[in-house]
Formats: C-alpha cells, structure tokens, sequence
C-alpha cells in the first residue's frame, strides 16, 4: 500500500491544483522563502553568504539554450506562430508521453510548489502552478512572479502548470529532443516543461514567450522586452519612460534612477490603459557589480536574495562579482520591494518617451538621435548593438548583434507583428522614440572610449526634462536620424560623432559598413517563414 503524500505549508492554500503530484514523497507548497532557505541549506543546495542572501549553482547550463526551446505544433499554434530555427516544432504525441514520463519520475520525491502570477494589470494576468524539485528554484519563482494574497491562495485554480525537473534529462531519441536538456511549450495545454538544466532563467522566460503569444493574439496587448520607470513633471503629471536593449547596454542601469519610481527592469505590456509590469521581482547580473555602479542592486542582495553561479573571495563568505570563473553570466534575483522606489502597483501611463539602447562598438552612431515612428518601427525590428569577438583569441574587433524587437529569441510571432503594433501605440500615444548610444565615441572599440556614463546620464534627463526643446537638430548623413546639436553637460563635439573621429573619411566608411549591416538584416527578416517539415527535420 502506498504511503499518503505528505503535503508541507505554513499557510491557508488551495489543494486542489496540486492532485496530480499526489504520488510524491511530500509536497512543499507555498513555503515562505526564510523556510524555503532552511531547506536549501538542509539539502545543500546552496551557500549563505555574508549579507544572508543565498548562492547556489545552475550546473552544467548558466544561461539559457535557446536551441532546446520548442512549442507544440496543433490547430491553435500552426498558423499563428512564426516557426523558425527559434521557434522548433515539436510533436502533441511526443509532449503527451514526455509529460507522463515526468510525472512517474516524481513518484516518491520531494517537490516544491508556487502558486504566482504574471502579468500586474489583473485582466491580463496568467495564474501560474510552478512545481520543481529544487527549493532554492521555489524561492526564485517567489520573487519573479507576482505573489498572490492570502484570500487567492484559498481559492486558487492556475491557468498554466510549469514542471521544472533539472535532473530529468530526455532521451533524445525516444523523446524527439536534440538533446537532455529541453524547454516546451504547449499553448492548448497550458504545460510547460522544463527538464535538464537548472539554469531558472528558463522557468522566466518560458512565461515571457506565453505571454508574447498570449497578449498580441487574444488582447492586442504589446508585449514588450523593456524596462518601465515613471516620474513627474512640472505639472506634477506621471510620465512613463520605456528601455529597450540587449544585454551590455544599461537597460537595468538607466532605468534605475533615484528621481523617478522603477515599474520594472524587464518584462512589461503595453495595453489602452498604459504600461504594466510582468512579473514581481528582478533578475539582474551582477559581473563586476559594485556599490557605486549599481547602489540599488547591490543593496538588494541581503537576506532572501538569491545568486546564481558566483564565487567568494578566498576564504570568506563575501561575493567576489569580478570572478567569472564558472560564467560571465551571474546574475540575483529578488522581489521588486527590494528596491527602494519600485513603483506598487508595477504599472504607469502611456510612454512619453521611448529610448532604444545600443552599445556601438563600431564608434559610428551617436549618442542620441530623435527617430521618426517609422524609424521606430525600422530600429525596432532591427533590436541592434555590438559584441566584442573572443578576445581570448587575440581577436577584438567589433560584431554587429541584432535580436528584433530587443528580445528575438522569445518571440513566438513574427517581428512585423511586434512592430506594427508599435507603430500604432505610437501614433496613438503620440511618443517620441529616441536611439540612445552607450557604446564607443571617437573610434571603434580599441580606438576610442566608451562614452562616459554620466553624459548619457545627462542626455536622457535632457529627453526627460524637456531639455531639448529649444535644441536644433541636424539630419545624419548615413542613418538620416536627426541628432541634436547642444544638450546640457555634454560636449558638443561628443553629440556628432564623425567630428570627434581623427579621419573623417574612415568614419564615413564605417558608418556606411554598419549600414549595410543593418540593410542586410532587414532583408533576413523580410523572408517568410520556412516550412514547417523543414524546421521540424533539423531539430528531430
């Protein structure tokens, strides 16, 4: 006869989610995260260090595997969905066994269970059961996803139901994956499972791809790969400012600033009523954080706070955030009250301005252009900046990175959709976008210098504190943006680049370089999409 499953909880919660893991050994659901700590410790999942928040490691993947990410091909997501080498097809029949697979693998383990939700704005949201095996995972999704209050947990019934077993690999044969790690979505289910890979990254980001999918398809919401701070004007008016960027830009950097209250760092839609947040906390990295580059970040890793991957000083329990011995990616999570002037409730009005980050390291952008919507739209789907190759190699000459919409790799519809709908927020709401250049100014990378943080600190307030009102604007003569000429605290000769290049004639070159870069990439995404059998055949 076997034994009753034990269920563990500290608080009133609904039950009746969890009858499908009745077979486990117990069942941890809803703990709070100073117990969930005890139990990683206990189980030694990870370390305390010297401010009480707790280190753990993600194993052999410390970030995402975007190449291990599939959806479930049937009558809701045929047609709808851009299949691609992004998004893989993958078989109803195959997610039905794996799916039953582990669930039998649960049978006498411990599992930890989150009810949660995302999406701040309630007529939007998406009620999430999250079940792992790791308790430090439970903890992670407690402060990511927004919590639910008391009375809802009596009564909760989820939407979607997220299993995350990082030790269950797939047989890649059997199971149609390329290999044990995997991610899979099924949109008409509302499962996702997870298995092979502890990296928690994959439990956020699989709830983002929902979401994309979600939001534009049943409630022409945007859903937007950004971060959301809100300040006041001189009319005491709220105004929402958007941050688009990929990772090395400052996304997180500028959107945290003592004058105006954070939305968010990551994740938000943009609906009729405004701007909301996704989720309930922050998933920051923290390479070579300190208290002065990023004071609010660093006051969050305290006690509850979770680190991914990082690494102590010799000999103590303090955090060494230079050393990227097991990967550059380190990263924390903590809830959004965590940071001193988060915006409650994590939502705004419609944007008034709109900044797409680039770190340039070609040297060739400027460091701010006013864009029109429809070089919005362009700069939008283009989602560019610049990686530096393996220095290791001796090699460090820069390489053009483009993910549309600032977040290709969780778009399960074409960009074209993403940016249409940009366009008609912008007509509607009347936003000014501008092209904010964090890279390098008087030269490419090994020649010139990064524009410093302080003069791109002074351009945006200008944007924000209307600044620039009286500023005239010339017309680029390669990108055709217009750049302004004078702005507070900012050398002139800073705001148009090719007057600070040594050789004009090489600037022009360059720029012209990066152009077709770009013209390139837009002729790759004006392709359709590949057939199905075709996709389906390179990713088993």
């Amino acid at each position: 006869m076997e034994k009753e499953t034990k269920v563990i909880t500290d608080r009133l919660v609904d039950t009746g989610p969890i009858e499908a893991l009745m077979h486990c050994k117990r069942v941890y659901l809803q703990l709070s995260p100073e117990k969930l700590v005890k139990l990683s410790l206990k189980r030694k999942e990870g370390i305390l260090t010297d401010t009480g928040a707790l280190m753990c490691d993600t194993g052999n993947f410390t970030g995402r595997s975007p190449k291990d990410r599939f959806i479930v091909l049937d009558a809701l997501t045929r047609e709808p969905i851009h299949w691609s080498d992004i998004n893989l097809p993958y078989s109803p029949d195959a997610f039905d066994t794996l799916h039953q697979k582990m669930l039998t693998y649960l049978k006498g383990k411990e599992v930890f269970v989150r009810y949660a939700s995302v999406g701040a704005e309630v007529r939007y949201e998406q009620r999430l059961m999250i079940s792992s095996t790791l308790a430090w995972q439970s903890i992670f999704c407690h402060h990511l996803f927004i919590r639910p209050g008391d009375r809802a947990l009596t009564a909760f019934h989820p939407d979607w139901s997220v299993i995350c077993i990082p030790e269950f690999e797939a047989n890649p044969t059997e199971d149609r994956t390329r290999q044990g790690n995997f991610t899979i979505i099924n949109f008409t289910k509302k499962i996702v499972l997870i298995g092979g890979s502890a990296y928690a990254g994959e439990i956020k980001k699989a709830m983002f791809t929902v979401m994309n999918f979600l939001l534009p398809t049943v409630h022409q919401v945007l859903p937007m790969h950004c971060s959301a701070n809100v300040g006041k004007d001189a009319n005491d008016q709220a105004h929402t400012a958007l941050f688009f960027g990929l990772s090395g830009t400052g996304k997180t950097t500028l959107s945290a600033d003592a004058s105006r209250q954070l939305i968010g760092d990551d994740e938000h839609g943009w609906s009729q009523n405004g701007i909301f947040n996704f989720e309930g906390g922050c998933y920051a990295k923290v390479v070579n954080l300190t208290s002065e580059s990023e004071p609010e970040i660093f006051q969050a890793i305290r006690t509850g706070t979770v680190l991914e991957n990082t690494r102590f000083y010799a000999n103590t329990l303090t955090v060494d955030f230079q050393n990227i011995s097991v990967t550059e990616n380190t990263r924390t999570a903590y809830p959004l009250d965590y940071i001193p002037n988060a915006c409650h409730p994590s939502i705004g009005p419609p944007p008034q301005h709109i900044f797409f980050l680039t770190a340039d390291a070609f040297g060739v952008l400027p460091p701010l252009s006013r864009l029109t919507n429809e070089q919005a739209m362009f700069y939008f789907k283009m989602g560019y900046t610049a990686k530096l190759a393996g220095t290791e190699m001796g090699v460090n000459q820069p390489v053009a990175a483009f993910s549309s919409c600032f977040g290709e790799a969780f778009l399960p519809l074409h960009p074209d959709v993403y940016a249409r709908m940009l366009g008609d927020r912008l007509e509607q709401s009347k936003a000014q976008v501008w092209l904010l250049n964090t890279g390098w100014i008087s030269g490419p990378y090994g020649v010139g210098n990064r524009i410093p943080l302080a003069y791109t600190r002074a351009l945006l307030h200008a944007v924000l504190d209307n600044g620039l009102a009286h500023t005239p604007f010339v017309t680029h003569p390669v990108f055709e943006v217009a750049v302004p000429q004078h702005c507070p605290n900012v050398p002139d000769t800073l705001l148009n680049p090719e007057q600070s290049w040594l050789d004009p004639t090489e600037y022009e070159r360059k720029a012209c370089l990066l152009k077709e870069k770009f013209d390139t990439n837009a002729l790759r995404l004006a392709q359709t999409n590949k057939p199905i059998q075709e996709i389906a055949s390179g990713s088993h």
